[in-house]
């Protein structure tokens, strides 16, 4: 017989353990408290009853206080709130909720089980509602408590009823004195957990905010229920207390735990809510500069909104002068924002240059720099200083965040690779990025708008672009539109195969009798830096023409950039004409069988002949093509066109490092 009540009691405490919240988890206490929560809000008035909670809270702690711990604050120095004139106290529930929490034993068990039968109550109430509403009951019982301590002396019914309520078990000096440290300890987790569920309060206001904008809202608002949880659970424990010490009978109720774990959840709500209030305000600043950019602003108002935070002095440096002016000096002015990381080179400054020199004398347009830096320290600060010594143009020196840093990455699509945004006197966007469109055309696509562009695109003769002004004996062949084989690769036997042919092609005697002459360039021969030149201009052609209809000028730039990282390709121009491009073992091919298609030149031409056969290789060669795209700043077509068969190409994702300070994503 003792075995089984031994067995039974063993079983009860073990299925006692099971509910006691110090030892579940999060999710263990969601899973139970979702089951008590049913999705069809009751409607009322909680603001208004919180207000009537914090009022009586603010008041009972302070008297509280100044009993116990012998303060001097004076209650008439507190502003209470106002309630709505036609608040209706929801005064039934309030009471059946005081009654669950009356004259319970001490333990986390017991606590755990009033809780989830208070939540059952308030199933139909939104979360925060429940909390307010579980405060309110504590706080009618603990605001008449202190209010009868405070008025029994005096009054004859509130000594009446003190007595019944058993003010003057605690309020004694001698239990005043024995109670003390638990009276403190309670009062202040009152204070704390009014605190919790103020701000428990005030994240359910900010779910009017979209989680899009304001990220950290989700896993906040997915742990309200949990603190609610816990919210009450501390009521109720408090509310044990406090029946312990007015009847001083039954046994203590513990409640280190419980601030602990309020303490944890107060200090994790205000970096929530903070981080929440950060994130809405960029959200509010980004909303507000996307205005400016769609109303004519003055484009000083714009530049100063993007750039500088609230505090920060609006000024620039003249690299030209060497001095710091004001940001007047844009009013009325076309400006180009150049914006960079630090690790801009000297290459891609040179870029602008020209625009510079061409600018310097027209007033009616500057160049500004924007260096983009999340945080700023000694050593790039340094970097910025040499950089800035190599920009005669205007810069942007505010060694903190720049205010629109987010607008720049989202909305015009920053990649840390250098961009020129181009903005008219009145703030409006000419050109999200007219970088690339400088770097290939240079001062033939002047002013740099789209419109330029546009007509730029219209232009067929694009390899004197990307290689006339960079080396003079290609400019000289283009002035007298001669026929140039450019070629390259990545394998040194196919160059070296590939020039032993093509140079016995083109001194063949055929040619000659054509009338035909064709220079070689072999853009691996030349230095490294007229290479990277080289793919960076066709990099950057590709940019600018990469939303646009695709025609026969897309489709060349497109198979080049395909040849990049190729064994061998070559380009067969007539001045600054493409006539056709290839990958190197077709090229090879069509120029090692001159002999197959030399009697059909001498009829038809030499470049329908030329294209007719290689095209005819083509058809019997199976390659697929890869088109790597580096991480440039714009936004990149979602879908591309084979150069090759037209179908739309598949997209894989690549990383490169080369052990220097920046990493490559390249899309494929």
């Amino acid at each position: 017989m003792a075995t089984k009540h031994s067995l039974k009691a063993l079983f009860h405490r073990s299925s006692e353990s099971d509910h006691n919240p110090l030892n579940m988890s999060d999710e263990q206490i969601l899973e139970q408290i979702y089951s008590t929560h049913v999705h069809s809000h009751t409607k009322f008035d909680v603001d208004s009853l919180f207000v009537l909670v914090e009022n009586t809270l603010r008041r009972s702690t302070l008297i509280v206080d100044n009993v116990v711990q012998g303060s001097k604050s004076s209650l008439e120095q507190l502003e209470d709130k106002i309630p709505q004139a036609n608040f209706n106290s929801p005064l039934c529930t309030l009471k059946q909720i005081s009654s669950e929490m009356s004259c319970k034993p001490a333990g986390e068990e017991i606590a755990h089980k009033t809780t989830m039968t208070i939540l059952v109550k308030l199933a139909n109430y939104e979360w925060d509602a429940k909390a307010v509403l579980t405060m309110a009951a504590f706080a009618m019982e603990y605001g008449e408590f202190w209010l009868l301590a405070q008025h029994q002396p005096t009054d004859p019914i509130a000594k009446s009823v003190a007595f019944l309520k058993g003010v003057p078990v605690l309020t004694r000096p001698a239990a005043l004195q024995k109670h003390r440290q638990a009276i403190i300890e309670l009062n202040n987790l009152v204070k704390t957990t009014l605190l919790v569920i103020e701000l428990i309060f005030e994240l359910e206001k900010l779910t009017t905010f979209d989680t899009k904008d304001v990220p950290a809202l989700l896993p906040a608002i997915e742990q309200i229920p949990v603190d609610v949880y816990w919210a009450i659970i501390t009521i109720v424990a408090i509310e044990t207390q406090i029946d312990y010490l007015t009847t001083e009978s039954g046994n203590k109720q513990d409640l280190s735990h419980y601030a602990q774990k309020i303490n944890i959840i107060l200090s994790k709500l205000r970096k929530q809510i903070m981080l929440c209030r950060q994130q809405i305000e960029e959200a509010e600043y980004h909303h507000r500069l996307r205005k400016f950019f769609q109303t004519p602003t003055e484009i000083m108002e714009v530049f100063k909104f993007l750039v500088f935070s609230k505090d920060a002095p609006h000024q620039l440096f003249d690299g030209a002068t060497k001095t710091t002016v004001e940001i007047t000096e844009l009013r009325k002015k076309n400006v180009y924002l150049l914006i960079s990381t630090l690790e801009i080179t000297d290459e891609e400054i040179s870029v602008l240059r020209p625009v510079y020199e061409y600018i310097k004398t027209n007033d009616q347009y500057k160049i500004v720099w924007i260096p983009i830096v999340e945080e700023w320290t000694e050593k790039l600060q340094k970097r910025f200083e040499v950089l800035k010594s190599k920009m005669p143009w205007y810069v942007v020196q505010h060694f903190g965040t720049i205010a629109g840093y987010k607008y720049i990455k989202e909305e015009w699509h920053f990649k840390k690779k250098p961009m020129v945004v181009v903005l008219n006197p009145q703030g409006k966007v000419q050109h999200a990025n007219a970088y690339h469109l400088i770097h290939v055309y240079g001062m033939k696509a002047f002013p740099f708008t789209i419109a330029d562009q546009e007509r730029i695109d219209r232009e067929i003769h694009w390899i004197g672009s990307v290689v006339g002004d960079s080396h003079p004996h290609i400019s000289t062949w283009i002035r007298e539109q001669k026929y140039i084989l450019i070629y390259g690769g990545s394998d040194k036997e196919w160059i070296q195969q590939f020039t032993k042919y093509a140079t016995t092609f083109a001194n063949d005697g055929a040619l000659k009798e054509a009338n035909v002459q064709i220079e070689l360039f072999c853009v691996e021969k030349e230095d490294k830096s007229f290479l990277r030149r080289f793919w960076s201009g066709i990099e950057s052609l590709f940019v600018t023409k990469a939303h646009n209809t695709v025609d026969a000028v897309t489709q060349e730039v497109q198979r080049m950039l395909s040849y990049k990282n190729e064994t061998g390709w070559a380009v067969l121009c007539k001045g600054s004409s493409v006539i056709m491009s290839g990958h190197g073992s077709t090229v090879l091919k069509t120029v090692s069988e001159f002999d197959k298609w030399k009697e059909a030149m001498l009829k038809k031409g030499f470049e329908p002949t030329f294209k007719e056969h290689h095209e005819r290789i083509v058809r019997t060669t199976h390659r697929c093509v890869h088109l790597e795209i580096p991480n440039i700043a714009g936004k990149l077509p979602e879908t591309i066109k084979c150069p090759e068969c037209g179908r739309t190409m598949e997209i894989f994702i690549s990383y490169k490092c080369c052990h220097t300070d920046s990493t490559s994503i390249a899309i494929h």
